[in-house]
């Protein structure tokens, strides 16, 4: 007993105080309160740092302080997103048998429909105008999950985050699952995985906050573990699932290019098998949903990501700017037509510069082409890394894992009262990023400014 104490007293030592942490997090913390939330945050992202490295050979421990640290969330509401709330209301309305694609909250408001469900009026003010205003732009694998938690707690708010929460930790177990395998198959460490696993911005904003990138890595991990296995259909239909969860993905496809020709460069059939069971799946999962009324609402929901809204962005703002000394308004509505353009070019560049024959290339392909999606972005909300966090984990590349701590600092435009983006932070957010990838990219130079730097110094 003395022995296992002496042994663990540390790990145990840093869980506990993880999980008061967590705890703090979920029951004690205003978004408002941003002095409060970089703080804890910090707390949180040096200790699971170091509980990794005591703990790396350690699989078991791990998993287990890595549940116990989401289950902390379970009795909680989400206190750094309102999105939950329209997730509930589109549950709901599916479990009313009423399509979700067709209609916007506030239309239930003035309308006889209003007591259509309970608690319609706290789900509508919980979302904000700005959901409540729009029609819902969640793909059908989502829904699912919306709708079992509107059919197991139809009359509660908190029973429907509950469901939803139980839903990712099960997600976040599976990845952690494939990753590991993953890992072991490109004989990488495998606690690696735990980059992942433990990583604070996971927990918070995946069981924390509720968002589906969880279910979106998971289905891509346990596609890229049956593709490297040669087992292309599943893979296949798992990556079209990941595609339903959010529409993500679909930026990776162009990717598989060269991988599927490593063996015979004449040969097409797999690559064209595998495009088309993702097509396939994408397009019967939204088929309950179809009408003409769908495709109208779903296009201009999805075109309000790239015309309308803008949050923590880094080329686009610098953009923004030359807009304003040149046009004198801002340019969002021409910049989110050009912008994704940009993305697509480096994407295919990506494709067919960069031969991706091998698992390795492929993934790490795969980093910097969400990478350049979130570039060029308009809107780039903490939860967005979560994908690329996952493709991190199997490349040499760190910046990614930087970025995980340098993006909470996006929540500070909500320490003011209302919502006002300040650009210095901003530009610290990004500063720090593009240094570390710089550093990453170029190592050789960054060796040369380090030497110089000494000598001047010691000069």
């Amino acid at each position: 007993m003395k022995e296992f104490y002496l042994k663990y007293k540390i790990p145990f030592f840093f869980s506990a105080i993880l999980v008061a942490l967590y705890a703090a997090f979920a029951y004690d913390l205003e978004r408002y309160d941003f002095v409060k939330l970089l703080s804890l945050y910090a707390a949180l992202f040096f200790l699971s740092y170091k509980l990794i490295q005591f703990q790396q050979g350690n699989f078991k421990f791990l998993l287990f302080v890595g549940i116990l640290f989401r289950l902390v969330f379970l009795f909680a509401l989400p206190n750094l997103s309102q999105d939950f709330y329209r997730f509930i209301w589109d549950g709901r309305l599916l479990a009313e048998g009423i399509n979700p694609y067709l209609s916007f909250p506030q239309q239930y408001i003035s309308s006889e429909n209003f007591n259509l469900f309970p608690q319609v009026g706290s789900l509508v003010e919980g979302m904000g105008s700005l959901s409540a205003s729009n029609y819902t732009n969640y793909p059908p694998v989502s829904q699912l999950v919306y709708a079992l938690a509107g059919i197991i707690a139809p009359k509660s708010i908190w029973g429907g985050v509950v469901v939803m929460r139980l839903v990712l930790i099960l997600a976040d177990v599976i990845s952690l699952f494939f990753i590991q395998k993953i890992l072991r198959y490109l004989k990488l460490p495998a606690h690696r995985a735990f980059w992942y696993f433990l990583n604070p911005l996971v927990i918070l904003e995946l069981t924390g906050n509720l968002h589906f990138e969880g279910l979106i890595v998971a289905f891509l991990a346990a596609s890229f573990w049956l593709l490297f296995q040669k087992k292309y259909v599943w893979a296949a239909l798992l990556f079209g699932l990941s595609v339903s969860v959010k529409l993500l993905p679909l930026v990776l496809l162009p990717l598989f290019f060269y991988y599927f020709r490593k063996n015979n460069p004449l040969n097409l059939p797999k690559l064209i098998l595998f495009y088309g069971i993702v097509g396939l799946t994408v397009l019967l999962s939204f088929v309950p949903f179809l009408s003409a009324e769908f495709f109208n609402h779903y296009a201009s929901s999805v075109g309000l990501w790239f015309s309308k809204f803008e949050f923590n962005a880094s080329v686009y703002y610098i953009v923004r700017w030359l807009g304003f000394q040149t046009m004198g308004y801002n340019i969002i509505g021409i910049a989110g037509k050009i912008l994704p353009l940009l993305v697509l070019v480096g994407v295919l560049l990506l494709s067919f510069l960069k031969r991706n024959t091998s698992e390795e290339n492929l993934l790490t392909s795969m980093l910097f082409a969400l990478s350049i999606y979130l570039l060029f972005a308009t809107t780039i909300h903490p939860w967005y890394l979560i994908t690329p966090i996952f493709l991190g984990v199997f490349t040499k590349f760190k910046y990614i894992f930087i970025w995980s701590f340098t993006v909470i600092l996006s929540y500070f435009a909500y320490s003011n009262q209302g919502f006002e983006e300040h650009l210095w932070i901003v530009t610290l957010e990004y500063l720090i990023v593009f240094l570390f990838a710089f550093a990453e990219f170029f190592p050789t130079m960054k060796q040369r400014i380090v030497t110089q730097y000494k000598h001047y110094v010691y000069k």
